[in-house]
This record gives C-alpha cells, sequence and structure tokens, in this order.
C-alpha cells in the first residue's frame, strides 16, 4: 500500500488550469555547456583573481601604492593588460551566465524575462566594450599631467 502511494506521489501532475504552465525548453545542451563554463570559469577566475590581488597588494606596499601611476606602469606591459582583459571578459561572462541562469529560474512571464535578459545583455555589452577600451586605450604618460603622479618611463 505505502509502495503505490510513494510512486504516486513522485508521478507529476498534469493539471492544465494551473497558473504556473512548464514551457516546453528547446536548447538542446546549451544549458550543459553553461553549466561546464560555470565550473571551468570559476576555477579560472579563482586564479586570475588572486595573482591580480597578491600582484597588486601584498608584492607592493599595499593598496596606499596603487594610484594613478602604479595602474599607467602595469597598462604600460601587454602581459597585465591582457590579464586585466581576460579578467574582465571571464567575470562579465561568468557573472552574465549565472544572473541568466536566475532570471530563467525565477522569472514566470515570459515577457518579464525576456526585458530583465535584454537589460542584462546590454549591461554586460556595455561594460566589456567600455572596460577593453579603457585598458587598450589607456594613456600612461597623458599631456599636461603633474609629473609627480606620472610613472617613471614617461618623459615630461
Amino acid at each position: 500500500m505505502t509502495t503505490t502511494t510513494q510512486a504516486a506521489a513522485r508521478l507529476p501532475i498534469e493539471n492544465p488550469g494551473q497558473a504556473y504552465q512548464r514551457r516546453k525548453t528547446t536548447r538542446g545542451n546549451f544549458e550543459l555547456y553553461g553549466w561546464v563554463f560555470m565550473r571551468a570559469s570559476g576555477v579560472v577566475l579563482l586564479v586570475l583573481i588572486f595573482a591580480h590581488l597578491f600582484v597588486n597588494l601584498v608584492a607592493g606596499e599595499g593598496i596606499s601604492a596603487i594610484d594613478f601611476g602604479f595602474v599607467a606602469g602595469k597598462w604600460a606591459s601587454p602581459f597585465w593588460q591582457v590579464w586585466d582583459l581576460v579578467m574582465l571578459w571571464l567575470a562579465m561572462l561568468h557573472g552574465t551566465n549565472g544572473v541568466r541562469t536566475i532570471i530563467n529560474d525565477y522569472a514566470e512571464r515570459d515577457g518579464l524575462r525576456m526585458w530583465l535578459k535584454i537589460a542584462l545583455y546590454t549591461a554586460f555589452v556595455v561594460v566589456v566594450t567600455l572596460g577593453t577600451l579603457v585598458i587598450f586605450t589607456f594613456d600612461p604618460c597623458p599631456p599636461g599631467a603633474a609629473a609627480d603622479l606620472l610613472p617613471s618611463f614617461c618623459t615630461t
């Protein structure tokens, strides 16, 4: 008797009159790839972020040494430009994928879900575009800047 009751309790109840309807998904393996990406990018981000923090805070003189000259000197190297670019892109992709998953899980109405995703993807594009432009168009030796703020390799 209990076996039948337990088996019946596990069966999904399809009631067309329910307020919440299951939506059909034809995403294929996209969600699987998103899940794998989150795990892999999380590990890579841990390495990138902790190395970033170590170089900026521990290996140097701490937070008091971080100023325009420090950033200018760091971004004068293509290595650090690429490092920060990869960290920016990976963090934004990781975060956007996580928020996309939350939107899919909790936004029940299709219209709301669509507008939330449009806002999310717009924010992603704006932040990644501006961040990439800042990294690659940053001028470490701006004309008219105070000499004590400029890195040592700038000629005044």
